[in-house]
């Protein structure tokens, strides 16, 4: 056992560790770093809450147990985990800290002489309202993070699943969650405590199920944003300064990188969470604008086309990650720079599945930081550049976000990349994007579609080259 002094100097570091480890993480060049203090500072926190138990019963035992199965589990799902699922992974650890909070929430409800927050029916005021929040904030985040998962998995739809009276319905379970805790603070009755988890878990699922296929990457950052508020309040209750620390960072950050997303795809934040983006009929029209003639093309002229560049930007997207074709890319961009072809890489804000997808794919393969572009930085670019390869991106290349204000996306800024004198698109076939609409870059004038497999694509315009 350690001092409570001591603790409290050991949770402070780990906290300026957390905090660094944020630092890091908001560069790419940083990034390992920033890894590696959270890491620090992560066994800092849990050694010293081990150790903060004060003896050595069988439950210490059993924690110790616990801690070595749950890590094992979690090792090993992050080693064998394909960076296309990343986004599952991610939409299913928030669950898990949302039911964590839910559960510790109902441990000091059900015992709170454990927690030193008073007996059962008279718990001090401020430890229920905390739990309280804690609790329903934990539901939210399981249930919305569950639908997430089943979304971004494939085994529910990703268009949107809306209702008559949708949103009233959720205005009058949210508002019925605050008049709840209020009860449940005045009454301490169990019965409203178990209401008051039934509710969230209800309007967790209710938020997510209108939200459409292209939002999920705001959605994972947002749900990021409530797994750490639940940490947060469930921190208060167990006084924790670690856990209050560490739940105020991922919250906050969450909330942030959640209201720049929503900038980047010029959307309100709330229009996001309670609105049903992306339900139009647009897909009904998606079979008739499919017969429109496109320019369909092969590895040859692909390569005929950036041999005889200047300049070449690269623009990635999901399908380049579920064909792992970010090092043939690299290969075929080392290829070209060796004709002395400049190439640069121009990144999306919601490019993928979730935040920084792209950024990591081009990573793992090594490409170099100073040739990775974000939206506004190189989309000026493109209207001088000789060539874009679009390999896999679908939605945040289409024009009619631009053009079509009936379109689920207008307004959303995209990739100029129509602008560039030839357009080199591979994706395997015609249908649409995850938004569930027909991209009319595939039928300009200059763009040349490349039907197939985006490694093998880009594997043989490499051997052409």
């Amino acid at each position: 056992m350690i001092s409570a002094n001591l603790s409290a100097i050991f949770y402070l570091v780990s906290g300026v560790l957390f905090i660094l480890a944020l630092r890091g993480l908001s560069s790419p060049e940083t990034s390992r770093q920033g890894n590696f203090f959270g890491i620090l500072g992560m066994i800092i926190a849990v050694t010293v809450t081990f150790l903060s138990t004060g003896n050595f019963s069988t439950g210490f035992v059993y924690v110790l147990i616990f801690i070595l199965v749950g890590g094992s589990i979690g090792a090993f799902i992050a080693y064998r985990i394909p960076m296309t699922a990343m986004p599952e992974l991610v939409a299913g650890f928030h669950s898990l800290v949302g039911l964590a909070a839910v559960f510790v929430a109902i441990s000091a409800f059900l015992n709170p002489e454990a927690f030193n927050l008073g007996y059962p029916g008279n718990i001090k005021l401020g430890s229920l309202i905390e739990m309280s929040i804690g609790a329903a904030v934990g539901a939210i985040t399981f249930s919305g993070s569950i639908i997430a998962f089943l979304k971004l998995q494939g085994i529910m739809s990703g268009s949107p699943i809306t209702f008559k009276g949708q949103h009233p319905l959720n205005a009058i379970i949210l508002i019925s969650i605050i008049v709840l805790i209020y009860l449940l603070c005045s009454t301490q009755s169990s019965n409203l405590f178990w209401i008051l988890l039934a509710v969230s878990f209800l309007i967790g699922f209710l938020l997510i199920i209108p939200i459409g296929g292209a939002d999920m990457p705001v959605v994972i950052s947002m749900l990021n944003s409530y797994s750490g508020w639940a940490a947060a309040g469930i921190g208060f209750t167990l006084e924790n300064t670690a856990l209050i620390i560490t739940g105020a960072l991922v919250g906050s950050s969450g909330a942030i990188l959640s209201y720049i997303m929503c900038k980047g795809m010029n959307r309100s934040f709330f229009n996001v969470i309670l609105g049903g983006f992306g339900a139009t009929d647009e897909k009904s029209n998606t079979s008739s604008k499919e017969q429109r003639p496109v320019k369909s093309g092969n590895a040859d002229d692909a390569a005929f086309l950036m041999k005889n560049a200047s300049s070449v930007i690269i623009v990635p997207g999901y399908g380049m990650a579920v064909a792992q074709a970010q090092h043939a890319l690299r290969e075929m961009v080392d290829t070209l720079k060796k004709n002395d072809i400049k190439v640069s890489y121009a990144i999306h804000p919601v490019a993928g599945r979730m935040p920084g997808h792209m950024n990591v794919l081009l990573a793992e393969a090594n490409v170099p930081y100073d040739e990775v572009f974000e939206l506004e930085e190189i989309n000026n670019d493109f209207a001088n550049a000789d060539v874009a390869f679009v390999i896999g991106a679908n939605d945040v290349t289409n024009p009619v976000a631009k053009t079509d204000p009936q379109s689920p996306i207008y307004g959303m800024p995209v990739l100029d990349v129509e602008k560039c004198k030839s357009v080199l698109f591979v994706k395997r076939s015609l249908s649409p994007g995850y938004a569930g609409i027909d991209n009319d870059l595939f039928y300009k004038e200059n763009t040349l579609m490349l039907f197939a497999d985006a490694k093998k694509m880009t594997e043989d315009i490499t051997k052409n080259l």
